[in-house]
């Protein structure tokens, strides 16, 4: 990623907790110089993530052994207006990413993949825990021959926090006040003109 200091962070436990907020990620693979990338969630665990795959997606077969992938976690992001700040500014946007790098390893035996689908209910239940996946559900025994397990171990960390460091710390701070009521506005106003009850 384009590195100015000022927006980088290499602080792994920032990084930890962008990937377990928002654990949907952009898989990213090469094949043939074609990028194919996948939304899925992925769980993170001693420095591996953690998912699985529907075997009938092109890039299933490259979540084999040996291969390296990227993955793009993203966090909350938004326009800032000039407006919201007490000095003379111009047009940005505010983001959360954490790009990784790392090599892929098949989970095949199907126990371990039930487990890990358990494992990533757990986390994403988090933290009512209003449901409970057991290991023998009859859908999982019904869906293991058609997904994928793999495991990525990580390689390269690498975040990026464009949350207006380079202002004065007023600023910062309606900067971040920003971020939090144009997400919550943004989703109301997107969910409404897309989906209606």
């Amino acid at each position: 990623m384009y590195p100015p200091p000022h927006h980088q962070d290499d602080h792994r436990d920032h990084l930890i907790e962008v990937i377990k907020t928002y654990p949907l990620a952009a898989v990213i693979s090469v094949k043939d110089d074609e990028p194919l990338v996948t939304h899925l969630p992925l769980i993170y665990a001693n420095n591996k993530l953690i998912g699985h795959i529907d075997i009938n997606n092109p890039q299933a077969a490259l979540m084999a052994n040996g291969h390296k992938v990227t993955v793009i976690f993203s966090g909350p992001q938004c326009y800032i207006s000039p407006s919201i700040y007490s000095t003379t500014q111009l047009p940005t946007w505010n983001y959360v990413k954490v790009h990784l790098k790392g090599t892929v390893q098949a989970i095949d035996d199907p126990m371990a993949v039930k487990q890990s689908i358990v494992s990533m209910t757990e986390h994403l239940e988090a933290p009512t825990h209003k449901f409970q996946l057991p290991l023998d559900h009859p859908r999982m025994h019904a869906l293991i021959d058609y997904i994928k397990g793999f495991e990525i171990t990580i390689s390269h960390w690498e975040g990026k926090f464009k949350l207006s460091q380079d202002k004065n710390p007023k600023d910062i701070r309606n900067a971040r006040a920003e971020l939090i009521r144009a997400n919550q506005e943004s989703i109301q106003r997107f969910l409404d003109s897309v989906f209606t009850i």
